[in-house]
């Protein structure tokens, strides 16, 4: 009698292959956030991106005003030194509650 096998998904992938990036670190790296235009929205992000990047430079950040008024784009670009940093960065940008979007 044949033992039984675990189902294999179609999906599956070798966890111990590693995808090759298409980052070259440590690499300028822009990112882009939006929110509802508010007050302290523009210090959030700055002070995310000074956390996971120590020589962030704030005077760098591009603010685009929806044409409303009512949201508010800002890209910041950080030295992004792995995947894991910019993975990490991303989650918390998105889990910010003023923040909506992040690209």
């Amino acid at each position: 009698m044949a033992s039984a096998q675990p189902p294999t998904s179609l999906n599956a992938r070798p966890t111990d292959e590693a995808e090759p990036s298409l980052i070259t670190y440590p690499s300028l790296f822009p990112i882009k956030v939006m929110g509802l235009q508010a007050d302290g929205l523009v210090h959030a992000v700055t002070s995310i991106a000074r956390a996971f990047d120590p020589v962030f430079d704030a005077s760098t950040v591009e603010l685009r005003p929806s044409k409303g008024g009512k949201y508010l784009g800002i890209t910041i670009t950080v030295t992004a030194t792995s995947r894991e940093q910019l993975d990490e960065l991303y989650r918390t940008l998105s889990t910010h509650p003023m923040v909506k979007v992040v690209l």
